[in-house]
């Protein structure tokens, strides 16, 4: 498989298959973004926030104890990186890297959580964003098969920082 020209180079294997990482430029895989009158985003600032709110689902239960995986909340901190990059520069972006992930507290199914973004750092073609999961109710069985509990306090969950590229404007 030719990769040239794709930002991906083979690291080694996982497992007998080959294994890629993107290297430093990603925005080659991305065509320059043309401005556009019609656009309604801002200029990307230190600060700004994002917050999405969901309910996880059992179908998303993976272990005992109706506890979720880890890349649940990788993939919740991918759409509200989405979202600030299009209110930002008016496109999705890609990820780059995330860094200093920690996972400090079981997400289950049943849960309601709560993702934030902020933007830490702007490039002019990167975007770094810290991240944080936050339980807001958790499902509570012993009150029943569809009880749950609004939590005084939210549960941080998972944290991460993260960079997002976007294309030029031209």
């Amino acid at each position: 498989m030719n990769l040239q020209g794709t930002g991906l180079e083979l690291v080694g294997d996982v497992m007998g298959l080959p294994a890629y990482q993107f290297g430093a430029d990603l925005t080659s895989l991305m065509p320059p973004r043309r401005s556009s009158k019609m656009s309604t985003h801002g200029p990307a600032a230190v600060g700004m926030t994002v917050t999405h709110r969901r309910y996880v689902p059992y179908s998303h239960a993976h272990y005992a104890g109706n506890l979720v995986d880890g890349a649940y909340s990788l993939a919740a901190f991918g759409d509200v990186a989405t979202e600030m990059c299009i209110r930002t520069d008016g496109d999705e972006g890609l990820f780059a890297s995330y860094s200093d992930v920690q996972f400090r507290a079981p997400v289950r199914a049943g849960d309601c959580i709560e993702i934030e973004a902020i933007l830490v750092r702007v490039g002019s073609r990167s975007r770094e964003m810290s991240f944080e999961v936050r339980v807001v109710t958790r499902g509570n069985p012993a009150g029943g098969d569809s009880a749950a509990d609004l939590l005084d306090e939210p549960i941080v969950a998972t944290t991460a920082r993260g960079v997002v590229v976007v294309p030029a404007t031209i």
